[in-house]
């Protein structure tokens, strides 16, 4: 399925049937390259938090996967980011900016490819982080993100949802050689995108945000 430009879908990121964040994006392109949408400042969101509103990097892996969790309503704080899905591969591309919506880096978010679905009303992708990440300047020079908690995570893997390390790697490596060679999208695309400031800003998610997560096969 293509999701047509200008509609609000749904990027949820799953861990073994949970949801662990909703974020609204508006798509911008949907094409033979990949999903490209929008997630604005100040969008209605909601992440999983512990029943008294502490979050997953607020305690040790294994003790935020023992505690009572709920998905609650928040908002998303931070300058608005384009998100880049390319499809069937194991990563999206997230392109981060400052408070005046200049582009200041490449964040490459690696992942179990995105599910799509479409209920009417709600649609959207069920994405599975996998915690590593790569993030690249605009000049090219990248750094590995998160190596700690990966590893703090591949120490349960009766409750961790990555069940191959090596592959996540691999995978890793493989956009790096990308980053390095100036191939698309760390050519320069998008870098100067602005949204149309006439789209609205979600002031709530849409009924069924919170459907069952896509099964994999």
């Amino acid at each position: 399925m293509r999701f047509e430009p200008g509609r609000l879908i749904l990027h949820r990121d799953t861990h073994l049937g949970r949801i662990a964040f909703v974020h609204p994006g508006r798509v911008i392109s949907d094409d033979d390259r990949g999903l490209l949408i929008w997630v604005a400042r100040g969008s209605a969101i909601a992440v999983e938090t512990t029943l008294d509103g502490r979050f997953s990097r607020d305690f040790p892996f294994a003790d935020w996967m023992a505690a009572p969790r709920a998905v609650r309503p928040a908002q998303w704080r931070g300058p608005g980011v384009l998100r880049f899905f390319p499809p069937g591969e194991n990563h999206s591309v997230w392109f981060f900016r400052d408070d005046e919506g200049s582009f200041t880096e490449y964040y490459v978010n690696l992942e179990e490819s995105a599910v799509r679905w479409d209920d009417g009303d709600a649609a959207g992708i069920d994405v599975i982080d996998q915690d590593l990440d790569v993030v690249a300047t605009a000049g090219r020079v990248w750094r590995w993100k998160d190596e700690d908690e990966f590893a703090e995570r591949l120490a349960f893997p009766d409750l961790y949802w990555v069940p191959d390390e090596a592959a996540v790697w691999a995978e890793g490596r493989r956009v790096i050689k990308r980053i390095e060679a100036g191939e698309f999208p760390f050519d320069g695309t998008w870098t100067d995108f602005h949204p149309d400031p006439t789209w609205p800003t979600p002031a709530e998610l849409p009924s069924g945000w919170d459907r069952p997560v896509v099964a994999r096969h």
